[in-house]
């Protein structure tokens, strides 16, 4: 059976004090009981740094046996050095991602809105020269990636192409291509549509019809797949801990409701 783990993308959110939270919790301890509700985290500080040691230790040392983080690789790669010229950057970050030992989900190359198929060879070149033994993901901003070119070119190096619910690519494509996975598993991502969402307490626009298409379509994956890693953004609903938690009861996964989660606290 396909494992399928699902969680938000950040969890350092004051907002989420009282609605999922606690009252009076501290920052601190927000990523301690945010591992009772969900099993795996993105982390998007990666994006914009390598992480230092200590950092990367702490996750670890905050979080229970099982927990999977996915980290994003750092922007300096994907949009500064757009793919050229980084094996610093690579060896640093891929260094410091492997502390997490077990705890290491997979890692997500997210390039921006103006990478497109143009850098195709840059693309090719980059590919071989990231570790084989860790779980990969890259992530497209444009809809010209999507083809046959490209998923033959991400099947042969056992990448996967990262789903996102977003206003790049039409979800009548993501869903079709939950059956063309090019690895052993599949990465998603729910954006929502704008940024126009700031408030993150509570859920503000019905998205209940999209995560029953999706929990549909996750109902019926082929056997390739073996895992699922996806990720909910603030932006999505308003309240990403909201519609992950709907994703689980939909799936029949056991979702935490937040009530319980000060009862876990000192559990680990």
């Amino acid at each position: 059976m396909t494992e399928i783990r699902l969680g938000t993308q950040g969890w350092n959110y004051a907002a989420w004090v009282g609605p999922l939270y606690p009252s009076g919790t501290r920052a601190g301890d927000f990523l301690k009981l945010y591992a009772r509700a969900f099993p795996t985290v993105e982390v998007d500080s990666t994006f914009y740094a390598v992480p230092s040691e200590r950092t990367v230790r702490g996750w670890a040392e905050r979080t229970p046996p099982g927990f999977r983080f996915a980290l994003k690789l750092p922007r300096e790669v994907t949009h500064e050095r757009r793919l050229r010229d980084a094996d610093d950057v690579l060896d640093a970050f891929f260094g410091r991602a492997r502390l997490l030992g077990e705890k290491l989900g997979p890692v997500l190359v997210q390039f921006g809105p103006d990478f497109s198929p143009a850098e195709r060879p840059a693309l090719e070149r980059f590919l071989p020269r990231l570790p084989r033994d860790l779980q990969i993901a890259v992530e497209f901003r444009q809809h010209a990636w999507v083809g046959e070119e490209t998923l033959a070119l991400l099947q042969r190096h056992g990448v996967a192409l990262a789903l996102s619910d977003g206003r790049w690519i039409p979800r009548r494509w993501l869903l079709t291509l939950l059956q063309r996975p090019t690895a052993p598993f599949h990465y998603l991502r729910w954006m929502g549509p704008d940024r126009s969402l700031t408030d993150f307490s509570h859920v503000q626009v019905d998205r209940s019809g999209i995560l029953a298409a999706w929990a549909d379509a996750l109902g019926a994956l082929p056997p390739l797949v073996t895992q699922v890693f996806g990720y909910v953004n603030n932006h999505f609903a308003g309240h990403s801990p909201a519609s992950a938690r709907e994703l689980q009861q939909r799936l029949g996964l056991g979702a935490v409701p937040p009530g319980e989660l000060g009862e876990q606290a000192e559990l680990f």
